[in-house]
This record gives C-alpha cells, sequence and structure tokens, in this order.
C-alpha cells in the first residue's frame, strides 16, 4: 500500500484562485454633499464638516486609484474598511437617489470583476458599498495567495486569509447584495449567486490548507479523509452554482474547470485516505469499493472537464489516478486469495464521512460604523423626529410585551408554589428543601459552631468565673494579713499601738469586695440556669447538628400498598409537565432578549433618510417585523396556562397516590421545630455572650481593685515599719519628752489627707523624736478616688463593676424561660462607682431585690476571719 504522508493533493500546492478587484470611474462626492449640507443646514455647518468631507474625498481617490505594487496588500484591506464605514455615514445622513430633493447629481460605476467590459450605474449607494465589500474579498483572496504555503505557518496564514475572504463575501451576500441587484442596471459580481459562490470557494482553499497541513504532521488516514472529503464537499457547492444561471455565462472555461478538477481530485484523494484505513481493519471489500469510486471520479473528471486547467492540475490526478489504480490491483489479489469476500457497489456505500475545520470569518465588528465619527454632528431634524416616533413606538410594544412575559412568569411561580412543586417531587426522591429564609437562618447556626459548640462556650464561662474568683480570693487574703499583722502588733504592744484599726480603713474596699462576690454568686446561678437550659433543650436543638439540614426533614415515601402500581406513571407524568413547563420559560427568557436585540439593531434613519412616500406606510411596514415575536409570546403563554391546568389535575392525582397531606403537615411539623430551636440556640447563645462580655469586665474591676488593695497594703506595711521603730525607741526611753508632747503618729482611715503633726512652738525646741532618715514618715495609704455612686454609700447594691462601668451580668430572657418570673420592689438610688444590675434581663427576687435593713447578715470582710491566714472564709465553706 502506499504510504499515507506521499499526499498527491499536496502536490497541488500552488494552483489556487485569487479574485481581482473591480474597478470604477472617477468620481466627485465632495462638491454634491457640500452643497446638500449648504441648502439644508447651512453654510456653517458646511464649514464645521469640511475635515470630514475632505477625508471622504481621500479615500474615494485612494479606493479608485487600484492597488499598485507600492502598495501593501494589508494596507489595502484596511482602507476599504475604513471606506466601507465611511459610506455607512453618508448612507445614513445624505439621501443619494434620482429624486429631485435627494441628491440627485451623485452616479456611481463599477465595472464587473470578471467581465471587464459590463459595468453598472446606479443612483444610490448600496452598489457603492456592494463593491467595496467585493474587492475587500478579493484583497484578503490575494493575500491568502500571497503567503508561502511550502510551510506550516503560511498555510495557516494563507488559510486564515481566505476564512476573511469567505467573510467579507457572506457579508456582503446576507446585507448589500440583494439591495445592490435592484434597478435596471446591476452587475453580476456582486448578486447573490455569485459571491455565495465565491465564498465556497475561499472555504474549500481554506480547508485544503488545513488539509495540507494534516498531512504534514502525520494525522492518521481516517481524520486526513475527513477534512480532504469537506475541501471536497466545498468545491461542489462552488461547481454547482458555476452550472446554474446567472453564472453558467459569465465565467471562463478555465473557472469551470479548475473546480470540477478540484472537487473530483479532492473526492478521491478522500476514497483514498479512508481506504487506508479499511485496509488496517481489514475491511478488504469496502477498500475495494472506495479506490473504485475514487478512479471513477477521477475519470469522469477528466473526460468531463472543458479544456482550460492548470497542468499542474491535471498532473496531481494522474498521479493519484495511478497510485489509486496500484492499490486497488493489490487490494483485489489479496481479496481473491485470502479473503474471498463481495465488493459492494459504488450506491450502495454509505457517503464519506467529513469534518470542516473553517468558517466565514465575521465581519459585524471589523465593519461596524457605530463608532464611526464621520458626520456624527449631522442629523436632519425631519429624521430625528420621525426616528424618535418611531422609537416610541417599538418601545411601546417592548413594554407590553415584556409585561406579559413577567406576568406569565409570575403566575406559573405563584401556581407551582400553591401545587407545592416541585418541592414534593424532590421530596419523594429525597431531596427536599427549606425555605429560603430559614435554610439562611440555620447555616448561620451551623457557622456559629451550632449546639455542639455550645458546651465549649459554657466551658468558657466556667473558666473566667473561675479567674475572677481566685482574683477575688488573692485581693481578700491581701486586706485579711495585713489586718491579722495589725492585731497581732496592737496585742503586742498594747496602747502604745496607737494607728488606727484595719478594719476602720479597709471598710469601702471590703463593702466593694463584698459586692463583686455577691456579683460571682449570682452570675453563677445564671451560669446554671444557662447549663439546665441547655441540657433541657439538647434533644430539641439537636436538629440543627444535622449537615445537611434537609437530612432532617421528612421524605414523602411511597405508598406501601398499591391496587394499581402506577405510581411511577403518575410521578412520571408529573415530571414531564414540569420539564415543558421549565422549556416555556426558557423560551420566553429567549423572547425577551430577542426582542432587546431586535430593538438595539432596529435603526430606521437611513430609510427614513431615503425615504419619499408617508413615513406612517415605513412605520408599519417597520413595526411589522415585530409581529412574529408578538405571537410567539402570545403562544407561550395560551401554552403556558394549559400546561398549568393539566399540571394541576396530574398533581390532585399524585397528591391522592402518596398521601401528600399528611408529608406536609409533618414537614411543617419539622419546619417548626427547627425555628424553635433556631430561637432556644439564639437566646442561649446571646446569654452566653452576655456572660462572657460580664466575666471580661468584672476581672478588669477585680484587677483594679487589687491594685489598690496592694497600695494599700505597701502603704500600711510601710507605716508599720515605721510605727514599730518609734515604740521601740519610746521603749528604751530615747525621745521621752518628744513622746510625751506627740504622742505618735495619727493615721487617718482610708480616704483621709494625711497630716504630719505639727510640734507646738511652746514646747522644748530640742528634737526629741529621732528617726532613721533612712525611713522618712510615709503618709497613710489613701485609695484612688472613685466617683461617687449612690451604691456604695446609700444602698449595698447586690452586683459591683469597676469603674469603667461593669457590664451587667448576662441574663436569660424572662420570656418563655424556666426561671421565675421578675418581682418589681422598690429599690434605692443605684450607683455606678463598681456596681450595676449584675443580670439586667433576670429580674429575680433572689439578688435584683433592694435589701432590707437587718435581712442579711454583715459581709463576711467585716467580722472577725474565723479562718486561719490566705484562707478566705467565703469561697472556702
Amino acid at each position: 500500500m502506499a504510504s499515507p504522508s506521499s499526499s498527491t493533493a499536496a502536490a497541488t500546492t500552488n494552483i489556487m484562485l485569487a479574485i481581482y478587484e473591480k474597478k470604477t470611474n472617477s468620481l466627485d462626492l465632495y462638491r454634491p454633499l457640500r452643497n446638500y449640507i449648504v441648502i439644508n443646514y447651512g453654510e456653517r455647518e458646511a464649514q464645521n464638516l469640511e475635515d470630514d468631507l475632505q477625508t471622504l474625498k481621500e479615500l474615494r481617490t485612494d479606493m479608485e486609484r487600484g492597488p499598485t505594487p507600492a502598495d501593501s496588500l494589508p494596507a489595502r484591506r484596511d482602507l476599504l474598511q475604513k471606506y466601507y464605514r465611511a459610506l455607512c455615514a453618508v448612507e445614513s445622513r445624505f439621501p443619494i437617489s434620482p429624486d429631485k430633493d435627494h441628491i440627485s447629481t451623485v452616479t456611481f460605476t463599477w465595472f464587473d470583476a470578471f467581465k471587464n467590459k459590463q459595468r453598472a450605474a446606479q443612483q444610490n449607494i448600496h452598489l457603492e458599498k456592494a463593491a467595496v465589500l467585493f474587492n475587500l474579498g478579493a484583497v484578503h483572496s490575494q493575500m491568502g495567495l500571497s503567503f508561502d504555503r511550502s510551510g506550516v505557518d503560511g498555510r495557516k496564514q494563507a488559510s486564515h486569509a481566505f476564512i476573511a475572504a469567505a467573510g467579507a463575501f457572506a457579508f456582503l451576500r446576507d446585507n448589500v447584495a440583494m439591495k445592490a441587484s435592484m434597478g435596471s442596471s446591476t452587475s453580476v459580481d456582486v448578486s447573490v449567486e455569485c459571491v455565495g459562490m465565491l465564498e465556497r470557494l475561499m472555504l474549500a482553499q481554506a480547508q485544503e490548507c488545513v488539509f495540507e497541513n494534516t498531512i504534514a504532521k502525520g494525522n492518521t488516514p481516517g481524520v486526513c479523509a475527513k477534512i480532504s472529503r469537506q475541501v471536497g464537499l466545498y468545491y461542489e457547492e462552488g461547481l454547482a452554482a458555476l452550472n446554474v444561471a446567472p453564472l453558467n455565462q459569465h465565467f471562463d472555461k478555465n473557472w469551470l474547470a479548475h473546480v470540477q478538477l478540484k472537487a473530483a481530485l479532492f473526492y478521491a484523494e478522500a476514497c483514498y485516505r479512508y481506504s487506508l484505513e479499511l485496509h488496517e481493519k481489514e475491511e478488504i471489500a469496502e477498500e475495494i469499493a472506495r479506490l473504485k469510486s475514487g478512479v471513477a471520479a477521477l475519470t469522469e473528471a477528466k473526460k468531463s472537464c472543458p479544456r482550460g486547467a492548470a497542468q499542474q492540475l491535471l498532473d496531481a490526478m494522474t498521479k493519484l489516478e495511478s497510485t489509486l489504480n496500484r492499490n486497488l490491483e493489490r487490494a483485489v489479489k489479496e481479496n481473491e486469495r485470502v479473503y474471498l469476500m463481495r465488493v459492494p457497489t459504488a450506491s450502495s456505500l454509505p457517503p464519506l464521512p467529513a469534518f470542516s475545520l473553517v468558517k466565514p470569518m465575521p465581519m459585524n465588528e471589523v465593519l461596524d460604523a457605530s463608532k464611526e465619527k464621520m458626520f456624527v454632528r449631522l442629523v436632519p431634524d425631519s429624521s430625528a423626529k420621525s426616528l424618535s416616533r418611531y422609537t416610541e413606538m417599538v418601545d411601546d410594544i417592548i413594554r407590553m410585551q415584556a409585561e406579559k412575559l413577567q406576568q406569565a412568569s409570575e403566575l406559573a411561580r405563584v401556581r407551582l408554589k400553591e401545587m407545592d412543586l416541585p418541592d414534593s417531587i424532590l421530596a419523594l426522591e429525597g431531596n427536599s428543601t427549606l425555605p429560603t429564609d430559614l435554610k439562611e437562618d440555620v447555616e448561620a447556626v451551623q457557622v456559629c459552631g451550632g449546639p455542639a459548640g455550645l458546651e465549649g462556650e459554657l466551658q468558657q464561662l466556667k473558666d473566667l468565673r473561675r479567674v475572677d474568683q481566685e482574683l477575688l480570693v488573692q485581693t481578700e487574703e491581701l486586706l485579711q494579713k495585713e489586718a491579722t499583722e495589725d492585731a497581732q502588733f496592737r496585742s503586742q504592744f498594747g496602747t502604745r499601738w496607737t494607728r488606727p484599726q484595719s478594719s476602720t480603713l479597709t471598710k469601702n474596699l471590703l463593702d466593694r469586695l463584698n459586692r463583686f462576690a455577691a456579683n460571682l454568686k449570682q452570675a453563677a446561678e445564671s451560669d446554671g440556669r444557662i447549663e439546665r437550659s441547655v441540657r433541657d433543650h439538647s434533644a430539641l436543638m439537636s436538629i440543627l447538628d444535622h449537615r445537611p439540614i434537609e437530612s432532617a426533614l421528612p421524605s414523602l415515601s411511597r405508598p406501601i400498598m398499591s391496587l394499581d402500581a402506577n405510581e411511577d406513571a403518575v410521578v412520571g407524568a408529573l415530571k414531564q409537565s414540569l420539564r415543558q413547563l421549565e422549556t416555556l420559560g426558557a423560551q420566553r427568557a429567549g423572547l425577551e432578549d430577542m426582542l432587546k436585540e431586535m430593538k438595539r439593531k432596529d435603526d430606521i434613519l437611513p430609510k427614513l433618510m431615503t425615504s419619499t412616500g408617508s413615513h406612517e406606510d415605513l412605520y408599519r411596514k417597520e413595526i411589522a417585523k415585530y409581529d412574529h415575536i408578538c405571537q410567539e409570546i402570545a403562544q407561550n403563554v395560551e401554552g403556558q396556562e394549559q400546561l398549568l391546568m393539566h399540571i394541576q389535575v396530574q398533581n390532585d392525582n399524585f397528591a391522592a397516590v402518596f398521601n401528600l397531606e399528611d408529608f406536609k403537615a409533618s414537614r411543617e411539623k419539622s419546619y417548626k421545630q427547627i425555628e424553635a430551636a433556631i430561637a432556644k440556640y439564639r437566646e442561649i447563645k446571646e446569654n452566653i455572650n452576655e456572660g462572657l462580655k460580664f466575666y471580661v469586665t468584672l476581672q478588669d474591676a477585680i484587677t483594679n481593685i487589687k491594685q489598690q488593695c496592694s497600695d494599700f497594703v505597701m502603704t500600711r506595711n510601710i507605716q508599720c515599719r515605721e510605727m514599730i521603730e518609734d515604740v521601740q525607741r519610746h521603749i528604751a526611753g530615747l525621745s521621752f519628752q518628744d513622746n510625751k508632747s506627740t504622742g505618735g503618729y495619727s493615721y487617718p482611715a482610708a480616704g483621709q489627707p494625711h497630716q504630719t503633726p505639727r510640734p507646738n512652738s511652746q514646747q522644748h525646741t530640742e528634737p526629741v523624736h529621732v528617726s532613721n532618715p533612712s525611713h522618712p514618715p510615709t503618709p497613710p495609704y489613701q485609695p484612688q478616688q472613685q466617683p461617687t455612686m449612690a451604691g456604695y454609700a446609700q444602698s449595698p447594691s447586690p452586683y459591683v463593676s469597676p469603674p469603667q462601668q461593669v457590664p451587667p451580668p448576662y441574663h436569660v430572657p424572662a420570656s418563655g424561660s424556666p426561671y421565675p418570673p421578675p418581682q418589681h420592689q422598690q429599690q434605692p438610688p443605684v450607683t455606678h462607682e463598681y456596681g450595676q444590675p449584675a443580670y439586667p434581663g433576670w429580674r429575680g427576687p433572689y439578688y435584683n431585690a433592694a435589701p432590707q435593713p437587718g435581712s442579711m447578715p454583715r459581709p463576711p470582710y467585716t467580722v472577725q476571719p474565723p479562718y486561719p491566714p490566705n484562707q478566705s472564709g467565703y469561697y472556702r465553706q
């Protein structure tokens, strides 16, 4: 068998076609357009548009000159594209027609690209635009032929150029060709038939470049066969157009010969490549049939082809035919000796597979003149008013139709919700859903840790309470130790120990510590209530720990017993109807987008400018293009209404079979359980957060008072050492006279200013009090000045707080709680030095009732401590 790399079609590398540009006569656009501006808009406007007029004149002159050897093809392409956009700007502002009120002195003349002696002349801009687009496609085809296609990169560039040429011809066919072909003077080369044939030809040559690269890359025979077959199909489509009017009498015979031979060549090439794949699969019978079909196509093409084909193309066909015959002979021998298979006829063979790798390049963006600045200031008043009225008419239509679409969608949503669809279907499949708001609430709870995370937060409360208690004990022990030492010295020295007792100086500190202790006790009780609430409601809140939460919802189960076993049919029919309803909804979205897109592209300004008849007739004609969309919308809405009625019947049957009412009741019960669990979780979470905030703030307050106590103890210790020295000197008989006159130090109570006694000026001037110079007299401890609060001096509040206003201990809302209801009692004014209600939400009688005189024992800090040093009587019971 021949090697796949020995491509015979590749020998046709340089045998491709390019198209020459159309030629035109010189034409002056400057003077007619300027005169029109002066007549309709005034000389000043003409002067303002002078630059645009000069630019248009230069573009037309450059385009008339035609390509020269010095011009590059890309520059020529850019010139044609720019001039086409300028023509679009002219068309929308300057009415060029034989009408006397329009620009009637401009006649565009163009010669046929294939019959140079034939020409067309029209007094409208359509022929000019069609000719420019034709020349643009021709330039792209010449660019494709100019690349070196002996390499992979060159073939890619050539393929891209041919694709662009196909895009230019396709744009001409779809947008301008029909308008340019109207009238008595027309040109065949810009007709719909001709530009369609040229588009196919350019696609064939682009696909041919892809095929050459495929062979060079060494792809499999099957892939090469598909690409080659598509090349042949493009050539066959072009050949079909060349064989019918008006093109069959317009093109030279060598065009027909070239396209015909290329079509046969690439069909035979596809048969050859496909036969290689069949040989590998040992499908020898079809291989023989494909080889015979390829040989027959080549033979028939050479016989029927007119003269004029290139010799290189004929040589390629001869070479391919030889290869096919050689492989055919070998395959026949193998079949006769080994396989003995029956060879099918060519007519019984399925078509060869084909695969296209090219398509026309979209030219809308390249040729879009919507952003063109030329003549942008020039809009006739009459046209602007007419356009505005037409726009209002279109807006009314779109608004009415959009309302119909929105109402239909809303109706479908409401009806489905009333029928509980598709939720009931999802529940049957185990895919129950929560309402959106409820699901968001559950997700918020789960993000915070859910009920399972409450234990950790309760432990944080315990840890913070323990730290506060330890700080309070440490502070109490400082004062108790100092009081004990003072009592020991007082017992030792008797009346000589003249400084005030500790209890008289620390009364305020002890009162505040006592209130802190009461607050901690009350906070512990609240902590206990929260812990009990967590335990009591753990079963309720456990539903929030399900992930996903939908797994906690009940599912719709099939009936245990069924008489006719038609459950699947009922469900299937309902699902099918829901899918149809969804399809109708998607169609409505597409129709609305289509309306908006039609309005966006609906520009009738050029028609308004060139129209000589009644604008009302033009309005009716243009508005009519929206009729088919309005009809589709009406059909969609009507179809949905009928479908919803059908779904209602099906859903009633579904509800009866699956006992839907019981399921709905169970589901609603689950919803309410989840809502109750969320409410209880939030309540407990809020109380815990209040507790954490309380303990943290109380810790700051206790730390502050501990520092005050430490300062007080340090001052008392310094005074103690000084008094000991003084008493010892007195006992030893030193400074006897001084002691008689001074009697020792005087220590004010905590918070009173310390005053050093002055010696009597009438006493003996000789100093009698000798003190250690290294220990100067130290004033007694003075507590930091705190803002006076009515809870310290007026009434003992059951809680205390730091100077920075300790927040109240957290609270559990009384509403719906297991705690005792609040008992409102008359309370004395409360101050805010360190005290405020510990739990404002817990207005219980235990800690919020105002203490009555004699109703509570004296604080434990003001009595003789019955415990050894360093042990608190309040916390070590």
